[in-house]
């Protein structure tokens, strides 16, 4: 591993255009009650059949 430079580089600024511009948006969605519950993903299907396995 090799220790500091003895001549430390400059401050790098970026190409104009380059930087990125972060914008907040909300992206609620509002769900009936009597609305069907929907289907888990993946992930959370394999898990349910992973611990239903163990129980067994």
């Amino acid at each position: 591993m090799s220790g500091p430079s003895s001549t430390p580089r400059g401050e790098h600024t970026p190409a104009p255009g380059v930087t990125w511009q972060t914008e907040v948006v909300r992206v609620e969605q509002l769900v009936d009650d009597d609305a069907p519950d929907p289907r888990p993903n993946r992930k959370t299907r394999r898990a349910m059949k992973r611990a239903a396995r163990r129980t067994k």
